[in-house]
């Protein structure tokens, strides 16, 4: 489980961007608050981050000509198994996300320099060189 550095997004490789889709629309779900050493981050801010993440890999997927689905643009969708979500608390968390300026960019401050070289060399691992 990771989230890619954002600034990787637009280069990440087929498999790469159709995974960090498929772990966000996970994290989103029942995976939200289960601890795991590379994600535990995520925990440490509003499931509202996490959508204006989300948005950005769905709308990079769309731009290569893949087409996910709808609902997960829905910031209530929590998945088939949690259906929607307005808890008050999610509702006032994105009320305050209109904007991913109100975020910063990286949405995530975690995202840092240190992070993008340690994504960058994890992708080298497996065999992937960006330019």
């Amino acid at each position: 489980m990771r989230l890619w550095h954002q600034d990787l997004i637009p280069k990440l490789p087929r498999q790469q961007i159709l995974g960090q889709h498929r772990e966000c629309c996970a994290l989103r779900g029942k995976g939200w608050g289960k601890k795991h050493a590379t994600v535990d981050y995520v925990f440490n801010y509003s499931l509202a981050r996490l959508y204006e993440y989300h948005r950005i890999v769905m709308n990079e997927m769309e731009n290569r000509g893949y087409k996910p689905d709808k609902i997960w643009y829905n910031a209530y969708y929590r998945g088939k198994s949690l259906s929607f979500s307005e808890s008050e608390i999610l509702v006032n968390q994105l009320n305050e996300a209109n904007y991913i300026e109100q975020f910063g960019n990286p949405i995530y401050p975690d995202h840092n320099y240190d992070y993008l070289k340690e994504c960058i060399d994890n992708l080298k691992n497996k065999g992937i060189i960006l330019k």
